[in-house]
């Protein structure tokens, strides 16, 4: 399986949540995308399932020298969330990556100002929180991600994405009360190879993305009852 953009992926991902979701209550559902890749394949969800879209902006710590490889992550104010074994097998130590973790922590900082403009994250106390991203190679960010939102105790903590690697499916699930992943390759080099067009996500388009109504928004703010940072 392999799919034209993010676009399709969000559609294809958003079909088979409504499946899961069946006749179930959504009223107290959020759908939260990890920028930049998966706030497009998250809109489609959102829209489908009429409720919520927001950001959980969490921020990949690379092995020295091949950036692109990530051995940990950071979301929020936590520590970092490391892969172990890699660290071990690299010769690494988390002071060796503490320059890489400040400079990522500053990014992340001066992202979540720009897509959300000073507006709050959504509180997700007691609330089903659905995080979605294009694909996981190693798990570690969406780990990180998720050990996030654990802390803000939602009722319900699902993961979904329209890919995954076998070896981050086996670690994920532990994370998650619920993963929904629609395809899982036995051999696995990246996210992008699973996608015919795999055009990077800009920084506008998460912008104008979070500041279009979908359904839910617009009848929740017509009662007043959906926070600034939802909408």
């Amino acid at each position: 399986m392999r799919f034209y953009d993010h676009r399709q992926a969000g559609e294809e991902l958003a079909r088979r949540l409504l499946e899961w979701a069946g006749d179930g209550d959504l009223t107290h559902t959020v759908v939260l995308a990890l920028p930049r890749g998966g706030v497009p394949v998250a809109a489609e969800v959102a829209r489908a399932l009429k409720v919520p879209l927001d950001v959980l902006v969490a921020r990949k710590i690379g092995v020295p020298g091949s950036p692109e490889v990530g051995i940990g992550a950071i979301a929020g104010e936590d520590p970092p969330v490391y892969d172990r074994q890699a660290l071990q097998m690299l010769g690494l130590t988390e002071e060796d990556l503490a320059p890489d973790v400040a400079r990522e922590r500053a990014e992340l900082h001066r992202r979540e100002e720009l897509y959300r403009g000073g507006r709050p994250a959504p509180d997700v106390e007691g609330r089903t929180v659905i995080l979605v991203d294009d694909g996981l190679a190693t798990g570690v960010t969406a780990r990180a991600a998720l050990r996030r939102l654990r802390s803000g105790r939602p009722a319900r903590l699902v993961l979904a994405v329209p890919v995954c690697a076998p070896e981050a499916a086996e670690t994920i699930g532990k994370e998650a009360d619920e993963f929904v992943c629609l395809h899982r390759p036995s051999t696995f080099r990246s996210v992008g190879e699973w996608y015919e067009e795999f055009a990077q996500v800009s920084d506008n388009e998460v912008i104008a993305t979070l500041r279009r109504p979908g359904p839910a928004q617009a009848q929740a703010q017509a009662h007043g009852d959906v926070s600034e940072s939802e909408s």
